[in-house]
């Protein structure tokens, strides 16, 4: 795949960059050269190549999924500057 000049002004217009006449043959070459590599990626085998999320193998630590209260209210509105029945109370912001 090759990208020519109206390409070149149409992606700057699209991604709102003013490219100048003399700029667009140095932006088409280094396009061209991008669309190569991506091509040169598509011609790699990756038939049984697992996908990664790391470069090294972990797994996530997780807690059992469990629906409870919290229990903890008290600790939660311990902090705050005014409280009521384990409510936050705020000024009134709206007339």
């Amino acid at each position: 795949m090759s990208v020519d000049a109206a390409t070149v002004k149409r992606i700057g217009r699209l991604a709102r960059i003013r490219i100048e006449e003399d700029e667009v043959a140095a932006y088409q070459n280094e396009l061209n050269a991008i669309l190569g590599f991506v091509e040169q990626l598509a011609e790699i085998d990756v038939e049984g190549v697992e996908a990664m999320t790391s470069v090294t193998p972990m797994k996530l630590r997780r807690r059992d999924d469990v629906v409870s209260d919290g229990g903890y209210a008290e600790k939660i509105v311990a902090n705050a500057p005014l409280t009521e029945d384990n409510f936050f109370m705020v000024p009134k912001v709206v007339e």
